[in-house]
């Protein structure tokens, strides 16, 4: 029974890659893996330290992506450029853009975040999202809300007495830009 539901998991997986892409991989280091890194993933990663572009469940010490990727990272660091879906591990940093769920201690989007972000620390050069942790930054909010002890949103002039739209540059529990 257990032969027939692992050949039953790699047919439905093949069939959902497209034909040439692989729909496995496993990596000690970038160089070190059954793909190459230019390889797009659609499946299923398991790695030491991983740097592919992926649709994939990525399972992993270090959780590398290039290009436009998007599935589930869970691993102690997750990092790559643009990424849509959830990162959960204890850092997690992307370069351009982030869409979804970061989880993690630390949580770092040089570029915009729309979605969610929860962890101890929390940066986003551009929120379209929530923030929840203990330090809570963004330095441009487009639509934002943040939850924790600090909150920081650089671009926020008013205190207090402008319009309900923003509340501040650094408040305590909640700050928003709306």
């Amino acid at each position: 029974m257990k032969r027939v539901s692992i050949a039953a998991l790699v047919l439905v997986l093949a069939g959902a890659a497209p034909a040439g892409e692989p729909v496995f991989q496993a990596s000690l280091l970038p160089n070190c893996a059954i793909h190459p890194s230019t390889a797009t993933i659609r499946g299923l990663t398991l790695s030491l330290w991983g740097h592919n572009e992926q649709r994939a469940l990525a399972l992993g010490v270090v959780n590398g992506t290039i290009g436009n990727s998007s599935g589930l990272s869970l691993g102690a660091l997750n990092y790559g450029a643009t990424y849509r879906g959830a990162q959960w591990g204890f850092v997690n940093v992307d370069s351009t853009e982030f869409r979804g769920w970061q989880l993690g201690l630390l949580n770092y989007c040089d570029g915009g975040v729309t979605g969610l972000q929860s962890g101890w620390i929390n940066y986003a050069a551009r929120l379209n999202a929530v923030q929840v942790g203990l330090l809570n930054v963004a330095d441009r909010v487009d639509f934002g809300v943040q939850v924790g002890l600090v909150n920081i949103m650089m671009q926020n002039k008013q205190w207090f007495g402008g319009a309900p739209e923003s509340l501040a540059p650094v408040m305590v529990i909640v700050n928003w830009r709306l």
